[in-house]
């Protein structure tokens, strides 16, 4: 897969991604700054890395299995691996000026 091909199917992705609301700010984990990275490698091999907002995030289970399952949704996708980190840890600052203004912070 070319590296423009390769950044047009992660975008798919994301936009995917964007279908995740976490039920607890009511807003997407991509424009909440929650999703750290789409990786694309040959084969629609897809690697998510991403964080919650907090250590110990009750939904932290459902916001994996959402994005796993978005991931999914996108056609030629044949695995998907959802990685969770904390470094760097998430802060308000992450979120596009979209969600901020949703969540009332700007």
């Amino acid at each position: 897969m070319t590296p423009e091909a390769s950044e047009a199917f992660a975008g798919q992705i994301k936009e995917a991604l964007r279908l995740v609301i976490d039920p607890e700010l009511g807003y997407n984990i991509v424009d909440l700054g929650l999703v750290y990275d789409v990786n694309v490698e040959d084969g629609g091999v897809v690697r998510v890395a991403m964080t919650t907002t907090t250590r110990g995030c009750p939904a932290t289970g459902y916001l994996k299995d959402g994005a796993r399952d978005a991931a999914w949704s996108v056609p030629s996708v044949e695995f998907v691996d959802i990685a969770l980190t904390y470094d760097p840890p998430w802060t308000p600052d992450m979120m596009t000026p979209d969600a901020k203004r949703h969540l009332g912070i700007m």
